[in-house]
């Protein structure tokens, strides 16, 4: 049976892979991976199926989001023993541990994963939206634990201007946290900025994967663009000096929603699955 820490590619005899759709509310928890000590979303998710199905389960997600940071569309896998699947519909092993988990995560819905599925390396790309209120008569507590409340306004031109730089393949290291043996390359597929309808400023970001802090990190210097302390050619420069800017801070992980996580059709998940494991470099310094 799988446990924490054990490899997630191979499906073990006697169990079924199963994809779980969840959402939930990152206040009050410490992230997702888990933390001894900790409450963590990873946590509280592997013990209440460990609890249905009366052994320990290993569940891995697409996208391990900070402490603080919400999803509405986290995608995870897991593989569950066959006896404990026998007895139970799909849907009501879904209610089963949603009663499980209490009102701040929701499984919206298990089923069987398709074969070669993996969470985490069969994605394709990860979807953000940061959004902020920076209209202080117009700022809604009830908001609060979801919008970052930013005391000035911000000049949304100038911003998505800046972001326009960011897109496309590109070392990130000045907008990361440096992990040993591991790459801070991504491909960015889109950067947005712009106002919706209730006047919240919306920050989208969409790539193949994220670095750690990657995602604050960038709203952070678009943030010192929009407040006139750094024109938005600045955004490109730091990039591409691959070090990081005091200046560009890392926002507060309240305003950050992983919105959704897309996968290749089911016959390209093996190569999606091969693609991810490889090293990225990029394409200028493979010749």
């Amino acid at each position: 049976m799988n446990g924490p820490g054990t490899d997630p590619r191979a499906v073990p005899e006697g169990c079924t892979r199963v994809r779980l759709d969840l959402a939930y509310d990152g206040t009050g928890f410490s992230g997702w991976a888990r933390q001894p000590g900790r409450s963590t979303v990873q946590q509280r998710v592997e013990d209440a199926l460990s609890d249905i199905c009366g052994c320990p389960i290993a569940v891995h997600c697409a996208g391990r989001t900070d402490a603080g940071v919400h999803a509405r569309g986290q995608v995870a896998h897991a593989d569950l023993p066959d006896t404990a699947l026998q007895r139970r519909t799909w849907h009501g092993l879904t209610a089963q541990l949603n009663q499980s988990l209490g009102p701040q995560i929701r499984c919206r819905r298990i089923e069987p994963a398709p074969e070669h599925f993996d969470a985490r390396f069969a994605a394709k790309s990860r979807h953000y939206v940061y959004r902020i209120c920076d209209d202080p008569p117009n700022y809604d507590p009830l908001t609060r634990e979801w919008v970052h409340f930013h005391p000035r306004v911000l000049d949304v031109s100038t911003m998505a201007a800046a972001a326009g730089s960011l897109v496309g393949e590109h070392d990130f290291a000045a907008f990361c946290r440096a992990r040993e043996g591991a790459t801070t390359i991504r491909r960015l597929d889109y950067a947005t900025v712009c106002r919706t309808s209730s006047d919240l400023l919306e920050v989208a970001l969409g790539a193949d994967a994220f670095c750690h802090s990657m995602v604050r990190s960038v709203v952070g210097a678009l943030v010192a663009v929009g407040e006139g302390r750094r024109e938005p050619s600045w955004v490109a420069e730091i990039l591409a000096g691959r070090q990081r800017d005091s200046a560009a801070g890392v926002m507060p992980a309240l305003g950050l929603v992983l919105e959704r996580i897309e996968y290749p059709p089911d016959d390209g998940l093996a190569a999606r699955v091969r693609e991810s494991r490889q090293m990225r470099k990029l394409k200028s310094n493979l010749d």
